[in-house]
């Protein structure tokens, strides 16, 4: 890390006065969040962080990745602060000691998009297993994350309880894109599939094109988000102070009501639930 440079000895001699060196980003008071591709591109950050930043004066810097890839860097000590969101691997994180407690921040929806013609025939059904075997009978074109994201886990365990195995269908109807929610909302645009998503991503996505939301509603489409300081014990670099108040701020009734007040075109695109403990 660069640090302050004092200019002291021999080169203040020859220049002739004591100087100080420009502010480095050792000067900067930042964090670094490892968080989901939904908290990203759904737009909440750039509405939320200047706000933490403004009150604090601490900036955060956001490492948006899958689920997965984002607790993987975090389990590095590469981060101060997860914030994604599945659960089990949440609660993992913590148990195996790479993190310290998690906190329920907020919540909101996956959905089951797909094309206006709707060849699978799922348009307004309760169940989402039920509405993926169908596309799976149909062999209908469905794109996934396929990057072991918090919605790609999601998604596969809807699978297994529809009882179709994607893995053998990789490379036929059920495309793996590899990537996040944005790109792959693309691909199925662009080849008129089906495709799981969180629902803030959805809204902030600009190219839509055929694609229309078909299944919404059931709750077993609930999409909880966790946040969690990464173990200082664990690893001495983590900003534990600095990354706690992220934390507290996230879940203190002004961090929640910030959550509350973003919005896309007058829908709110994120609930907070944290409910202190006594």
């Amino acid at each position: 890390m660069l640090r302050r440079i004092f200019l002291t000895g021999l080169g203040a001699a020859v220049l002739g006065v004591g100087l100080w060196a420009a502010p480095t980003l050792a000067d900067e008071r930042f964090i670094v969040v490892a968080s989901t591709t939904s908290t990203q591109d759904s737009g909440l950050f750039e509405y939320l962080l200047p706000l933490f930043t403004k009150k604090t004066g601490i900036e955060v810097r956001v490492v948006a990745k899958g689920t997965g890839q984002a607790i993987d860097l975090a389990k590095k000590g590469d981060a101060d602060v997860l914030f994604v969101h599945d659960k089990k691997s949440e609660e993992q994180f913590v148990a195996d000691g790479f993190g310290v407690k998690r906190f329920e921040v907020m919540y909101n929806d996956f959905i089951i998009v797909g094309p206006q013609a709707d060849p699978a025939g799922i348009k307004g059904m309760a169940e989402a297993p039920a509405a993926l075997a169908k596309i799976a009978a149909a062999a209908a074109p469905f794109a996934s994350r396929g990057d072991d994201s918090g919605t790609h886990k999601a998604e596969l365990r809807l699978w297994k309880e529809a009882g179709v195995d994607v893995k053998a269908a990789s490379g036929t109807w059920y495309r793996e894109t590899g990537s996040g929610m944005g790109p792959t909302l693309n691909t199925a645009a662009g080849m008129g599939a089906y495709a799981l998503a969180d629902r803030g991503t959805w809204l902030a996505f600009k190219n839509k094109g055929d694609l229309r939301i078909l299944v919404e509603g059931d709750k077993k489409l609930f999409n909880q988000y966790g946040v969690m300081l990464v173990n200082p014990a664990k690893y001495p670099q983590v900003k534990a102070a600095d990354g706690q108040t992220f934390v507290d701020w996230l879940i203190s009734p002004e961090g929640q009501q910030a959550i509350a007040n973003y919005k896309i075109e007058d829908q709110q695109v994120f609930y907070p639930n944290h409910q202190p403990t006594s």
